[in-house]
């Protein structure tokens, strides 16, 4: 079995013929602009740019393609006839969900406020408690739009937390997701890109949150209209955001997304760890392993899923 892999010294370990190997597989890496010449029967797509994405994906004799990313819009168009499509959500899962926590948290302590009076030298303090805006999460209703791995992940994360914690599903019924909404101190999006969710954040849905309600999107910047998302916090109706993608992304320098006093901005890093790459080798040694020995590998994506 002959595989192609990222160019990485995690990934080269994986041809030592120690316990970081695996045996009976030829391995062949890859680099932005470069693609190795022949066949090979899988590729492992992650860290790479589109152009050698989609000349690795046209490497003939492809039987599989192992994505090490959660979301899989970036792959299925040039997916080859025939091969399955195997995805990673599980590498990134609890990373998400801490640094959508992270970002609730920092929020409800106006930790962005106070970073930003520091850099003005400003001792901030407020004269009364009543006047400081500072809260919890304990007592909360937070909605999590999107209940798959991340989502329990992050409802195991919140539970010291005292929040009263919703998941809304795509079986979910619209009435009652409108319900959970409208009754929604905080709304993480936790979705995928597809054509159902582009755009499902909007100035109606906005304006069927309570006011004063908090976003915090780990999910896809399409996910929200972003015109809308910027009239909601000039209005009030959104107390604010916490925000890991965007749309667009990268966000301009001159976009006023970024002067925004109640929004707090990360570059789509939430599933960023230092060991995320050597996370990743261990991921895939263990899914070659599994092929060798006739299992299922995790992660495989059902034909006609958009995620």
């Amino acid at each position: 079995m002959r595989v192609l892999l990222p160019d990485l010294p995690e990934f080269r370990a994986l041809s030592q013929h120690d316990e970081r190997g695996v045996p009976g597989v030829t391995f062949d890496h890859y680099r932005r602009g470069h693609v190795p010449d022949g066949e090979a029967d899988g590729v492992v797509l992650w860290l790479t740019d589109a152009a050698t994405r989609t000349a690795l994906l046209a490497t003939p004799g492809v039987k599989w393609v192992l994505t090490l990313t959660a979301g899989i819009e970036h792959v299925q168009a040039h997916l080859p006839p025939g091969a399955a499509l195997f995805n990673a959500s599980r590498l990134h899962d609890r990373a998400v969900a801490v640094h959508a926590l992270s970002g609730m948290l920092a929020a409800s302590r106006g930790l962005h406020r106070f970073r930003d009076a520091q850099r003005r030298h400003h001792w901030d303090a407020p004269a009364l408690p009543g006047d400081s805006g500072l809260i919890t999460l304990d007592g909360a209703h937070v909605v999590l739009w999107g209940h798959g791995h991340i989502g329990r992940n992050l409802e195991e994360l919140l539970a010291p937390h005292g929040a009263h914690v919703h998941g809304i599903r795509s079986s979910t019924p619209t009435d009652e997701r409108d319900e959970m909404l409208a009754q929604a101190d905080w709304v993480v999006l936790l979705l995928p890109s597809t054509p159902d969710t582009r755009g499902i954040v909007n100035a109606a849905t906005l304006r069927g949150l309570k006011r004063g309600a908090w976003l915090v999107n780990v999910g896809r910047g399409n996910l929200v209209v972003t015109d809308d998302l910027l009239a909601g916090l000039d209005s009030g109706q959104l107390g604010g955001a916490v925000l890991d993608v965007t749309d667009p992304e990268p966000l301009p320098a001159e976009h006023p997304l970024w002067d925004q006093p109640n929004v707090i901005l990360t570059p789509h890093i939430a599933s960023t760890t230092t060991d995320l790459v050597a996370r990743g080798a261990h991921l895939t040694r263990d899914f070659l392993i599994d092929l060798q020995q006739g299992h299922e590998p995790d992660g495989r994506v059902t034909a006609g899923r958009t995620y």
